[in-house]
């Protein structure tokens, strides 16, 4: 067999080309778009995604969080440029310059420790923390970040190629966080109007992530890293993207089994859910080690043959049961949890809303052991197998 007919994931890459595209209408060609394919390009297969992004796409631009995806996208046939976002040990320096890998630099005594440990010019971007207080330089004043950002220029075998930040709440819609955003991008333009000023020689200036890119566009940023958006799901249930999102990724599963059973039966672990009436009960083989969030007990539901079936009872480790009253149902029927059935749908961002979380999570959380179905045209491309 290509995949065991289970539980897999279905992934689309003709949405993918769809979305960088409606997304780019919006950009100006002063802009050029960063790919953001760590977590393994939000659970959506990172090597498959990249590869086709490159090829197909023609994007040139990659971002992933951690050294070993960078290697991994490189290994796999990325040539075009990879800026590492996160943190990498000083002692993998020669690592970065050996494979042509950008590092994300977030303080002076960082730089210092990397050019100890290189043997040869290390290419950096450096990221300012305007207001996310996560990574990168933090000061009262602009001219501040701009003497730190010199002195890190002029340590030995760091290349500073890019300054970026990130717009912690470009994807909300209050008042007070659309100012907050709009606080964020002036004191980076500050910053990089200084640094121009000073004649620094840095090409990349880049601020916008998914929904500042849309919302917040600033055409002065050379680079927009496209994230969620780019797998088709929303930086914000309540933000109203100006285009159509093509979520990438459907997840799928079958009937393993359907019974009836009589009123006043106790339903799965804990006796969460009992039955009023005479019901017919299909258990579907997926549960939260695949990612299906648990708590969806009681409150989600799926897509069979065009219909909408209500999880009941407790998400288990492998197996989840749903009503299928009144549905012509039998055991292999293929069950939809995130995709399209008939005129039905169910996106990841839904699945989000049930359980309190954001969509990010809900493709993030798919577990390895879920083959990833790869769709070209319409077509089986290739099957990624499940890893166990």
């Amino acid at each position: 067999m290509e995949f065991l007919k289970r539980a897999w994931a279905e992934i689309h890459l003709d949405r993918l080309k769809a979305n960088v595209e409606n997304y780019k209408k919006h950009l100006s060609p002063n802009t050029d778009i960063m790919c953001v394919v760590k977590a393994d390009s939000y659970g959506h297969d990172s090597e498959i995604c990249s590869e086709y992004l490159q090829n197909t796409v023609g994007i040139k631009w990659f971002a992933v969080s951690n050294l070993e995806e960078a290697i991994e996208l490189r290994e796999s046939g990325i040539n075009s440029e990879i800026l590492i976002l996160g943190y990498t040990p000083p002692e993998y320096a020669n690592v970065i310059a050996h494979n042509n890998i950008i590092q994300t630099i977030t303080e002076f005594d960082y730089a210092c420790q990397l050019s100890k440990s290189a043997n040869s010019k290390i290419r950096v971007h450096i990221k300012m923390d305007t207001g996310m207080t996560r990574l990168g330089l933090r000061h009262q004043h602009p001219q501040e970040y701009v003497d730190e950002i010199k002195s890190i220029s002029q340590i030995e075998n760091i290349q500073v190629e890019g300054i970026f930040t990130h717009l912690s709440v470009a994807d909300s819609t209050s008042p007070e966080d659309i100012s907050y955003t709009k606080s964020q991008q002036a004191l980076f333009d500050d910053i990089k109007a200084r640094l121009v000023a000073e004649q620094l020689d840095i090409k990349q200036f880049h601020s916008l992530n998914s929904a500042g890119g849309i919302f917040h566009y600033d055409k002065e940023s050379t680079l927009a890293r496209l994230g969620i958006m780019l797998y088709g799901l929303n930086p914000d249930s309540r933000l109203i993207p100006p285009y159509q999102l093509h979520p990438v990724m459907d997840i799928k599963a079958v009937v393993s089994q359907v019974k009836t059973i009589e009123a006043g039966v106790c339903v799965s672990y804990g006796r969460t859910f009992v039955t009023k009436a005479e019901t017919k009960l299909a258990t579907v083989a997926i549960g939260y080690a695949d990612g299906i969030p648990r708590s969806l007990s009681n409150k989600g539901q799926v897509l069979i043959n065009g219909n909408r079936a209500n999880i009941v009872g407790t998400v288990c480790m492998d197996q989840l049961m749903i009503d299928v009253t009144g549905l012509d149902t039998k055991a292999g029927d293929t069950v939809t949890l995130i995709g399209l059935d008939g005129s039905e749908c169910i996106t990841a961002d839904d699945i989000a809303d049930i359980c309190g979380t954001i969509g990010y999570e809900i493709v993030c959380g798919i577990t390895k052991r879920v083959p990833r179905i790869i769709y070209k045209n319409g077509e089986i491309l290739c099957v990624r197998k499940a890893l166990y």
